[in-house]
């Protein structure tokens, strides 16, 4: 893709800002106070810093027109007391109620997802958004399935001295497997736990930070669950059927062009956690 990148010398205050925020050094000032110049547009990852850092908006990127430019109102944010309160009340709250999640909150969700940094700003995190009860159903029926195949396998006697050698900590997840499959047959989906929409978080199957790239989409995305009163869990049991079963058949069911590195279900709560709780202390290593 081209694009231009200059900077406006009638404007420009020389500050200097946006060749010290430049993760690839494409813009550049020799000495504070001297001329900005742009001496490499081509190694540009368009992140777009510098635009967001120019008090003058005289770096001009073509990327980034002034209508895409908005001004950050930083009272608005909230303080460190109240962000700390969200990351220490969110948790993986699976009691879900009937009512479905409003539309509105799961395109706020997704925004917040899709505002998480990637490597390189490559931006190629895409998302699948399921409401549909009949395709929860197959995510659910799909997890299930590809477990019971893993759990015959593990069962069969033939194998069973081998796969005890190579896998030994498969056969602690026997008897959830067993146990999630009756409890499906009885009505109580262990899987989605009842969750009227689900997130898939994708990437290209050739993004080598795929993986790191859609769990950071998550955490914004979690974040902003937590924020809006949203109920949502990692699907775990989801993206260990996907590394084990027919993934391409799950793909294709989705509508899927990629890898699912992530998975979140989502539901409005039939109630919220009145309290946090300590955790362990903090591992830290200081050097």
């Amino acid at each position: 893709m081209t694009f231009t990148l200059e900077i406006d010398a009638a404007t420009c205050i020389r500050c200097g800002k946006c060749a010290k925020v430049c993760p690839s050094q494409v813009i550049v000032q020799q000495e504070p106070g001297g001329p900005v110049s742009v001496p490499r547009p081509a190694d540009c990852i368009r992140c777009g810093h510098c635009v967001a850092v120019c008090p003058t908006a005289s770096v001009r990127h073509g990327l980034f027109p002034p209508e895409t430019v908005h001004p950050a109102d930083r009272t608005l944010l909230p303080s460190p007391e109240a962000l700390m309160l969200l990351c220490r009340t969110r948790r993986s709250n699976r009691a879900f109620s009937r009512k479905p999640v409003p539309h509105e909150k799961l395109l706020q969700i997704l925004e917040a997802a899709h505002r998480a940094p990637t490597a390189s700003n490559r931006q190629q995190v895409a998302f699948t958004l399921v409401t549909d009860p009949a395709k929860l159903r197959f995510v659910s029926r799909f997890t299930l399935d590809t477990f019971a195949a893993v759990a015959r396998k593990l069962e069969n006697p033939l194998l069973r001295p081998l796969l005890r050698r190579i896998a030994p900590d498969a056969y602690r997840y026997l008897p959830s497997f067993h146990r999630m499959q009756r409890e499906y047959e009885r009505g109580n989906d262990m899987i989605l736990r009842g969750a009227t929409a689900l997130i898939l978080i994708h990437t290209p199957r050739d993004n080598a930070f795929g993986t790191i790239d859609s769990n950071l989409a998550y955490q914004n995305g979690s974040l902003m669950a937590e924020a809006l009163g949203v109920s949502q869990f990692w699907t775990g049991f989801v993206y260990m059927a996907l590394r084990h079963g027919k993934a391409e058949r799950f793909r294709r069911e989705l509508g899927i062009d990629g890898i699912v590195h992530a998975g979140m279900a989502l539901g409005m709560p039939q109630f919220l956690y009145p309290n946090y709780i300590d955790r362990r202390p903090i591992d830290l290593q200081e050097e």
